[in-house]
């Protein structure tokens, strides 16, 4: 299937700017804070009009970072004065039971992640009238932002990223986790290194209603095709995701634009789009994006395949060898006192592979983070409270958008300031009706067929519950 059209206005596109190869010594740090998907919304009943809480748990708050469809992520202060990244998650899920029961396991695990690429949890409250996780500080920009100023990466930072991500994939699936949510927006760019957060949420969230099984968890054109069918999502769902995340760090967009659907059913039933892959990791990036999950490389394989000896031979012609000129006799030169010897300092280099050192790993005390607008991830973070059915020929998404069906390559989509209402019915054992009802008096539905009984059954109990959100 080629890139649908629509008869209106598209979803916000996923972002996969291309931009030259360069440091990022310049680029305004972020930190944990630059992913507004980690969290996001109205939080706390005193936060209605806006404020943050003066204090979560021992942690005095300085300010908001970001804020999405999950709960909202604040910049805040150890007693001891030490810069931490607090997530607290949403109303709506602190009263889902079955939500804390998941995210006090997962925090569990979390705790255990070691490796270099991570964001350490250093504190967490699963039993606050609002759960809350707490991360240490990460200083950098996010991927997403990385691209957005400097461009595409060449073959050798692609194969360090690629290395990175796969050893903190390795540290992460080692402790039973999958993150279910790899994507340029929650990786931030450390000085040391690509660093990857909210692997210890991720199944927690999964586990909600509004992320039930009926739902896919995860991000349009990043999902495996076993999380866009709503299937079993294992390990390889992250591998998956990896390839996803180097296509755009090259610069490219492995499922195309368009719609969330369009992009879903493309990574089902369509080839990747590696043209903007280098021809020397190809090979690798297909492996990773393969439709089944047991044909992709687990994370202990792919750093081997990143490493530079692994890259394709290229035999080069020798330049021929000219002979140097005959060179005079040195003439004689008196003896010299001789002089203590000191090591010469060899100089800094000129970029580090993943950006330039920061001047100060955490932002000063009483000094918040300089902070860009992300407007991608912003956008895409409001996808996170979404209800996606994918049905044989048609497909639904209801989001902060608005509500998106038809036909599978031509849907259309509706905003909420023009929707009247939205009703829906099953018709049959395995069919699901939807209909969009406008302000201006017309109606337009939509019939999903489900593969089996039990998943018509699950649409019609999480359907109300993210309408509920946003009517």
């Amino acid at each position: 299937m080629g890139h649908e059209t629509d008869g209106r206005q598209g979803l916000p596109e996923q972002s996969n700017a291309s931009l030259p190869e360069q440091s990022n010594a310049g680029l305004p740090e972020q930190g944990n804070a630059s992913l507004p998907e980690q969290a996001g919304g109205s939080l706390l009943p005193h936060q209605t009009g806006g404020s943050p809480p003066p204090r979560i748990g021992s942690y005095v708050v300085e300010r908001e970072l970001g804020s999405g469809g999950m709960g909202t992520v604040y910049l805040a202060r150890s007693r001891g004065g030490r810069a931490v990244a607090v997530k607290v998650a949403r109303q709506e899920l602190a009263s889902d039971p079955h939500f804390r029961e998941r995210f006090r396991a997962e925090v569990d695990a979390a705790r255990s992640v070691g490796g270099f690429h991570t964001a350490p949890v250093v504190d967490a409250d699963p039993t606050a009238a609002v759960p809350w996780l707490a991360t240490a500080y990460v200083p950098g920009p996010t991927l997403t932002a990385l691209l957005e100023a400097e461009g595409p990466m060449g073959e050798e930072r692609l194969r360090q990223l690629g290395a990175a991500l796969a050893e903190a994939l390795a540290a992460i699936h080692s402790c039973g986790l999958v993150h279910r949510d790899l994507k340029p927006g929650n990786i931030i760019m450390a000085p040391d290194g690509p660093r990857v957060l909210d692997f210890g949420i991720a199944r927690a969230l999964e586990s909600t209603r509004l992320t039930a099984t009926g739902m896919a968890f995860g991000t349009p054109g990043f999902l495996a095709p076993e999380q866009a069918q709503g299937l079993e999502v294992g390990s390889a769902a992250d591998v998956f995701a990896l390839g996803a995340v180097l296509v755009a760090a090259a610069g490219g967009s492995a499922f195309g634009a368009g719609t969330p659907m369009g992009m879903m059913y493309r990574s089902v039933h369509e080839p990747p789009d590696l043209t903007a892959v280098p021809d020397g990791l190809r090979p690798v990036v297909e492996s990773c994006l393969a439709k089944e999950p047991d044909r992709r490389p687990a994370p202990e394989r792919l750093l081997d395949l990143f490493a530079p000896d692994n890259a394709p031979y290229s035999p080069t012609t020798p330049s021929p060898v000219i002979p140097a000129a005959p060179v005079a006799p040195a003439a004689p030169v008196a003896p010299v006192a001789p002089v203590a010897a000191v090591a010469a300092v060899p100089p800094p280099p000129s970029h580090s592979p993943f950006g330039a050192p920061s001047n100060a790993l955490l932002p000063p005390l009483h000094q918040a983070p300089t902070e860009t607008a992300l407007h991608a991830d912003e956008a895409s973070a409001e996808a996170d409270l979404a209800f996606i059915a994918v049905g044989r020929d048609s497909s639904l998404l209801v989001d902060a958008t608005g509500v998106t069906l038809g036909p599978t390559g031509v849907e259309t989509q509706y905003g909420w300031a023009e929707i009247s209402t939205v009703t829906y019915a099953a018709q049959g054992p395995k069919h699901l009706g939807v209909t969009v009802h406008l302000r201006n008096g017309t109606a337009h539905s939509c019939l999903l067929a489900a593969r089996r009984r039990a998943r018509l059954q699950e649409w019609l109990a999480d359907l109300p519950l993210i309408l509920e959100c946003f009517l």
